[in-house]
């Protein structure tokens, strides 16, 4: 075995353990015992539990990070949600063991890598994106970070706890968890599904190295419009939802101004009303005080 097959070897076992049994609880001699190897020639690779483990976490939230950050690239916000949800959801369902990683609490040796680091990182970019999108609908971008943190937080302890309950499917918890941020608790869709250039995009780790040759461009592009079609049908139907809202909202607005204005009439008549009757009050009591 040469010496970049050892230190494959070694971060693949290691990652295996560190997945188990966490930092504190694995072994330079468990990592060697079970690579078959004498203690030193860990060592000789990494310098020490640290070492290897610092590697081990890298590599995990390079791999999260590139899949999020290829998610967030699509055209239009819905899909770049959709994406983003599924991609970490994808993320979890392959790479279980280092996803139980990133998520314990990190050892001092890894240094920013640590749940909490990545999360931010993720954060940062989902702050750009929502800083454009309160620009364009007229909200404050200053709350754009504030947002960022809350969305990207619920995203990501929905992750946490689909990676030990593994129900329902990634396709389903995903797009409930757009149903959510999308459409807030007052819109909720009751059987919310993916919309289908999410769900047949395939990420372009997956895909072969692609050749500069004419018919790999032409189709390049051809799926480049279907995607700026795709987001333009739904900027519309957005748009005619916005103007549905805003119909019922001023509708609701009339409808609760004429129950205020009943109520004032209410209230006038039985004002009125009390002071005819104070007055005959007042009237027949100087009448007995006459008599």
């Amino acid at each position: 075995m040469s010496g970049s097959e050892r230190r494959e070897q070694l971060i693949r076992i290691s990652r295996t353990l560190f997945a188990e049994k966490g930092f504190d609880g694995t072994s330079i001699e468990e990592i060697a015992a079970t690579a078959q190897v004498s203690k030193p020639v860990v060592y000789e690779h990494f310098g020490g539990k640290e070492g290897v483990y610092a590697v081990v976490v890298d590599r995990e939230m390079q791999k999260l990070l590139s899949m999020i950050t290829e998610a967030l690239s699509a055209a239009h916000s819905l899909i770049k949600l959709e994406r983003a949800a599924l991609a970490l959801l994808q993320y979890i369902e392959e790479s279980s063991e280092g996803f139980r990683i990133l998520v314990r609490d990190s050892h001092a040796a890894s240094g920013t890598g640590t749940f909490a680091s990545l999360i931010s990182e993720i954060a940062s970019q989902v702050e750009d994106v929502l800083a454009d999108e309160f620009a364009a609908r007229g909200y404050d971008p200053k709350l754009a970070p504030m947002y960022a943190q809350m969305l990207v937080g619920m995203v990501a302890l929905t992750g946490q706890w689909w990676l030990d309950v593994r129900k329902p499917g990634r396709e389903e918890v995903a797009a409930h968890l757009v149903n959510l941020a999308w459409n807030g608790l007052t819109g909720l869709n009751p059987n919310p599904t993916i919309t289908a250039i999410s769900r047949d995009h395939v990420p372009a780790s997956a895909l072969p190295k692609p050749r500069a040759g004419e018919k790999e461009l032409r189709e390049f592009e051809k799926a480049r419009e279907k995607e700026a079609k795709e987001a333009e049908k739904l900027r519309q139907r957005e748009l005619k939802e916005a103007e549905k809202a805003r119909v019922r909202e001023l509708k609701e607005r009339e409808r609760l101004l004429k129950e205020a204005e009943k109520v004032r009439e209410r209230e006038e008549k039985i004002r009125q009303r009390e002071a005819r009757l104070a007055e005959r009050a007042a009237r027949l009591e100087q009448v007995d005080q006459s008599e």
